[in-house]
């Protein structure tokens, strides 16, 4: 038997999904990112192409530079830096979205509907017209509808939104002095407890801990699991400790630098490291301290999730 092998023996490589020059692209200044193949284009974050989604063509915004990276085609293609003419049409459908909304909004206001109309999204090819709005309850809005539909010769829905989807398709600047993060890159909302805001040492002051849409932050919830379990080795608030200058109680925790301040009977508070102090165990079937845990069903906050829903 011949040790050569032939060819056809050999199994094909799994080469995976091809590399693509792939672009993030979005259709608006607060909308969804997604890939698109820029083919042989090279343009920067800011840019405005004319893309083809395989619905029709429409100007977007560069998001995320070109870059090689593996893709499952078919990708919407970009085809084109959009030109002046391009963006003259841009000047005139966001001039005719604005014209739209004040109708939908004086309308509103007409029928005495207490609705918070903020968005619209006009059919680019035989479509329907897309209004949100933001309510406390249900609302008849089919007169509205009618008035809507006559206005843009065209089949209207309206969509009831939360409060935190408002925020998300309005955008704005958050108190970091950075764009919200469910404006740029959170593809859905996570659960916020006040709970989080606690186990950060935060301030339970409303300005501190809630965001633009009124509700709890959503970045209480990106560094939760790292103080949850940084705290599991410090001891807690209240709790009798050793240290160097004797025994005192715990006053304040600094969960990241591991330092705590403890309070002492017959000398001012101090601050130590966690490795200078350690628990004073009590009796049998006791906390170190002797005293009960209050950490307790009442700091169990339900989550602030109301009001989320799909990105």
């Amino acid at each position: 038997m011949s040790d050569e092998r032939r060819e056809s023996d050999v199994a094909a490589p799994d080469t995976g999904p091809p590399l693509l020059n792939v672009v993030g692209v979005k259709l608006s200044a607060t909308g969804r990112t997604f890939a698109a193949d820029a083919g042989a284009l090279s343009p920067r974050a800011g840019t405005r192409v004319v893309i083809d989604d395989g619905h029709g063509t429409a100007v977007a915004i560069v998001a995320v530079a070109a870059s090689l990276r593996a893709a499952t085609p078919p990708l919407p293609r970009v085809l084109r830096v959009a030109d002046a003419r391009d963006l003259a049409h841009v000047a005139a459908d966001e001039a005719r979205v604005a014209e739209v909304l004040a109708f939908a909004r004086e309308r509103a206001k007409a029928r005495n509907l207490p609705i918070k109309m903020f968005r619209v999204e006009l059919p680019r090819a035989g479509g329907r017209a897309l209004f949100y709005f933001a309510a406390e309850q249900r609302v008849d809005f089919r007169d509205l509808v009618r008035d809507l539909a006559a206005k843009v010769r065209a089949r209207v829905e309206l969509r009831q939104v939360g409060v935190r989807d408002e925020a998300k398709m309005v955008g704005g600047i958050g108190s970091c002095g950075r764009e919200l993060c469910c404006s740029t890159f959170l593809q859905k909302f996570a659960p916020v407890s006040i709970k989080m805001a606690k186990n950060q040492n935060i301030a339970l002051n409303p300005t501190k801990v809630s965001g633009q849409c009124g509700r709890l932050k959503c970045c209480l919830v990106y560094e939760e699991a790292n103080y949850v379990e940084a705290a599991r080795r410090l001891p807690r608030a209240g709790k009798r400790v050793q240290t160097p200058d004797g025994v005192g109680r715990v006053g304040d925790v600094d969960v990241l630098r591991e330092r705590i301040r403890v309070y002492f009977e017959d000398q001012p508070p101090k601050i130590f490291t966690a490795s200078e102090v350690s628990a004073i165990a009590g009796p049998p079937g006791a906390r170190p301290d002797g005293e009960p845990d209050h950490h307790d069903a009442h700091d169990e906050t339900p989550p602030d999730d109301s009001g989320s829903g799909p990105s």
